[in-house]
């Protein structure tokens, strides 16, 4: 190894375990680090600069949405005291940039009108980013169990391994992995509650213990209309499966559309990842209500529809 790849490794040390580099917009610290465009091989694994508009977003990104007010609070503190955490990158070419993690920072340094963003650069193919970004997200405390699941599967699915396997790399039981795929069994409308936080994982878990939809929904509704515990839904799964009564459900939902509409909105709401509000009118006139939570977002949805 050359002298001179020794000391850009030692640079790149020293950044990570010893300097601390302010971030905030017209910084003097920030010739501590690499500058990206002065050497991009050098800067590989040491903290960078790199402009804001270069970095793609990863498209493994477990997260589909991103609190509104929480990024507005974010963004307010990096204006004040700039950001600490680098956001992670990897080199798609000269001067392109993919995010591996960070993606919440991003979008609160673009809302805080900053154009450069400070970054580790580092190597990965896609089963890495993929990997990457799912670590990371797992070990956030408000990411739900909804997006938990669809990245267990995105992982099962393109890195072709099993549940064992998947377990092992994200450091959970087999069984607490089965029981986050089962929830992607259960009808759209429950799994959109999950994901909203109308219901927690306990009835949810509950829930996935009922092997007819049918009866799925009117325990999803009964939960809501009497705030039903989980202590109680398990009774009541319990008590149906011994006695083999189903319930009989009714011919409207809580809100005012037919069960066939309902598979409508269901199924809509499962394409769009949205939660889909139909309003149907006496006659088969009605509305169909299509929420977005940000500009990127609604381009989401917009892509979605070929717009």
């Amino acid at each position: 190894m050359s002298k001179d790849r020794k000391i850009g490794l030692g640079r790149g040390l020293s950044a990570l375990l010893n300097d601390h580099p302010d971030y905030s917009r017209g910084g003097n610290d920030r010739n501590n680090s690499n500058s990206i465009t002065d050497n991009p091989s050098a800067a590989l694994g040491a903290i960078s600069h790199i402009k804001v508009h270069q970095v793609a977003v990863n498209p493994y990104q477990p997260r589909f949405e991103f609190d509104e007010d929480a990024l507005r609070e974010l963004s307010e503190s990096i204006k004040l005291q700039g950001l600490i955490q680098p956001i992670t990158v990897r080199q798609m070419g000269h001067d392109n940039y993919q995010l591996i993690s960070g993606e919440r920072r991003l979008r609160a340094s673009k809302m805080a009108g900053f154009t450069e963003i400070p970054a580790y650069i580092r190597t990965a193919d896609d089963q890495q980013m993929l990997e990457m970004a799912l670590i990371e997200n797992i070990q956030r405390e408000n990411l739900n169990a909804i997006e938990v699941a669809l990245s267990f599967q995105r992982m099962i699915e393109e890195c072709a391994i099993n549940q064992e396997e998947l377990g092992d790399r994200v450091s959970k039981n087999r069984s607490t992995v089965t029981n986050y795929l089962r929830l992607l069994k259960l009808p759209p409308t429950i799994q959109a509650a999950i994901r909203d936080n109308k219901i927690s994982m306990g009835h949810a878990r509950a829930l996935i213990n009922v092997a007819d939809p049918a009866t799925q929904l009117f325990i999803f509704q009964e939960i809501l209309d009497k705030d039903l515990s989980v202590r109680k839904v398990e009774d009541m799964v319990r008590s149906m499966k011994q006695t083999g009564i189903k319930p009989t459900p009714k011919e409207k939902k809580s809100d005012g559309i037919s069960f066939q509409y309902q598979k409508i909105q269901d199924d809509l709401s499962s394409k769009f990842a949205t939660k889909i509000k139909m309003k149907v009118q006496d006659g088969g006139k009605g509305s169909i209500e299509i929420p977005f939570l940000s500009d990127d977002d609604l381009s989401r949805i917009l892509e979605l529809l070929d717009w």
